[in-house]
């Protein structure tokens, strides 16, 4: 039974030798896309959505 464990633990260690970790600079301008598209979105739908809420109101204020 711990025989198994071992081998598990092993083997994670193993595959985790192989992983590729970006660096630094990957890491902070990734970090730094998805904000600026993330505040895009945001903008975009708050858009949509005050442009929505103008036919709705255009429509029952007829």
């Amino acid at each position: 039974m711990f025989g198994k464990i071992f081998n598990f633990f092993e083997q994670v260690k193993q595959e985790m030798a192989k992983v590729v970790w970006p660096t630094r600079r990957e890491t902070i301008s990734s970090a730094i896309m998805i904000a600026v598209f993330s505040i895009v979105a945001a903008v975009f739908f708050f858009l949509v959505d005050r442009f929505f809420m103008w036919v709705m109101s255009f429509i029952f204020n007829f």
